[in-house]
């Protein structure tokens, strides 16, 4: 009803033949997209869940929300930094996925933009750790989540993201494996993104801040 489009339409046998009875692990598994990926997941019946995160109590918050609404599910809570591959590599011998959604990333655009160095070695060499790792494990399917910022981006961030992309397209490439790159726009009620920012703005009376008077969303 907010946005005024018709809602998109799921092949249900489709997500289950490919989701299904498979070893899942879900990167950034703490965040707003990625806890949210873990939510849906679940409804598949996955032989097992891996919730991967490098803040232990939103890994925490997420972890337990899922044994609540989903008590019989296999869920693995994994405290890590993609940008140690040491550690990834041990938490892919280990719990063995089968399909992995890369959601871990830094995603504030002006944070990015004064702390460069951060979002050079967790978009683009995370990413880097996550993909190659996955190629030697024989991962079937990755999905990577990026965002429409890297789109002839214009921000540290944005650059970042779409060198993620890369990254993902040239194994798919070099290896002919489908791993793919969904982007996403603002998302709705995610913490930290525009919508959400304008929305206790208003709440506070205003000003609404769009850093410049010229600038339109």
């Amino acid at each position: 009803d907010l946005l005024r489009r018709e809602p998109a339409k799921i092949d249900d046998h489709l997500i289950g033949a490919t989701l299904g009875g498979k070893r899942i692990l879900v990167t950034g598994a703490g965040g707003s997209i990625g806890s949210e990926l873990c939510r849906q997941l679940a409804r598949w019946n996955p032989t097992e869940l891996v919730l991967l995160g490098h803040g232990e109590n939103s890994i925490f918050e997420a972890l337990q929300e899922l044994k609540n609404d989903f008590p019989s599910l296999n869920l693995q809570a994994v405290i890590a930094d993609v940008r140690d591959l040491n550690r990834i590599e041990k938490v892919f011998n280990q719990h063995k996925p089968q399909v992995v959604f890369h959601a871990a990333a830094h995603k504030h655009v002006p944070l990015m933009e004064a702390n460069v160095e951060e979002a050079v070695t967790n978009n683009v060499l995370g990413t880097k750790n996550v993909v190659e790792t996955a190629v030697k494990h024989g991962v079937e399917r990755l999905v990577l989540i990026s965002t429409d910022k890297a789109v002839r981006p214009a921000s540290v961030m944005g650059a970042t993201k779409r060198l993620a992309e890369l990254t993902v397209l040239d194994a798919a490439q070099s290896h002919n494996l489908p791993y793919s790159v969904v982007r996403f726009g603002n998302v709705l009620g995610s913490r930290g993104s525009v919508v959400r920012t304008f929305k206790n703005q208003i709440a506070r009376g205003g000003p609404v801040t769009i850093t410049h008077p010229e600038m339109y969303r």
